[in-house]
């Protein structure tokens, strides 16, 4: 059986500093209560390795706006002028990255690949920097692997030995990031006992994920 945690005891156990993956899109699909209890206890310094910083009050825009993030690994910005602002001045590194090479990058790190080639980019500024390589007459950027100190999911269901279950967008970053984080906090909304998920609606198994929040945690 997987350790039960509050959101504020799982919050304490993250440095500040650390590198942090969180799961969903503009917000829907996202961690809110470990989100929540992040800016409750006042980390700083955070990488945040995500799709998009959400919008002012919502997800992890409420980290952008706690002054808890140092920098950020994502593809969107648009909709929160917070972040916009907070790089501009300077407060926030912010390394935009094509979303499905971020999605893959993550995958790398999760499964111990050396990066992946990917031709997107190519020609832009996404360029700048990068190792070329040519393969059979086409150009091709190599882009490092990402993984993560810590990966925040959020799941439909758990059970007691972690497997996960997702519904709708959750689908889309949370079962990649929980690959590649050394420690995996999951957050359901309800935990129930083994065998109630059926297997094949299993996305995260239990092995990879270190920490439960149950839904009043």
């Amino acid at each position: 059986m997987k350790q039960a945690l509050r959101s504020s005891e799982a919050a304490e156990r993250m440095p500040d500093g650390a590198t942090v993956l969180i799961g969903g899109f503009m917000g829907v699909g996202s961690p809110h209560r470990m989100i929540d209890a992040l800016v409750a206890r006042g980390i700083r310094g955070l990488t945040i390795v995500a799709n998009d910083t959400a919008r002012p009050g919502l997800g992890i825009g409420k980290l952008i706006t706690a002054g808890a993030v140092a920098r950020v690994i994502t593809s969107h910005i648009g909709l929160n002028p917070e972040t916009q602002a907070r790089m501009l001045a300077g407060e926030i590194e912010v390394d935009l990255v094509p979303q499905g090479t971020l999605v893959e990058r993550i995958r790398a790190g999760g499964v111990g690949l050396g990066g992946i080639l990917t031709a997107t980019g190519l020609g832009t500024e996404v360029e700048e920097g990068k190792q070329v390589i040519e393969i059979e007459g086409r150009r091709y950027l190599l882009e490092l692997p990402i993984r993560g100190d810590f990966a925040l999911i959020a799941a439909h269901r758990a059970d007691y030995v972690g497997n996960l279950e997702y519904t709708l967008t959750a689908h889309n970053f949370n079962p990649i990031m929980a690959l590649a984080a050394d420690t995996v906090i999951a957050e359901a909304e309800a935990i129930v006992p083994v065998g109630v998920i059926p297997p094949d609606a299993v996305k995260t198994p239990g092995v990879l994920v270190d920490h439960l929040l149950g839904r009043a945690a």
